[in-house]
């Protein structure tokens, strides 16, 4: 995605360096980032449709999108262990 290469992201990046560790998944296994599950949801249930006027006002949305979710947080249980998946890569 193009958002991950922009100057603003990598600008940002830069600005907090130890903040994040970054970890490659394969190009077709979104459901093994956990990241894109909440970026599936909260376009689903947030931004599809959405219009605002300018981009301070969506980073307000957004903003208050997590507030909102973090007020009753889900801890995410995997429902398969590494065993027990067919076909498994071992590393």
């Amino acid at each position: 995605l193009r958002v991950h290469t922009s100057k603003e992201t990598q600008k940002y990046l830069e600005s907090v360096p130890q903040r994040f560790q970054f970890v490659f998944t394969p190009k077709h296994a979104s459901w093994l980032n956990i990241i894109e599950s909440l970026f599936s949801k909260m376009t689903r249930s947030l931004l599809r449709g959405m219009r605002v006027s300018s981009k301070e006002k969506l980073i307000d949305r957004i903003s208050q999108y997590f507030d909102d979710i973090n007020e009753t947080p889900v801890i995410f249980k995997w429902k398969y262990k590494m065993d027990d998946m067919p076909g498994r890569i071992v590393v």
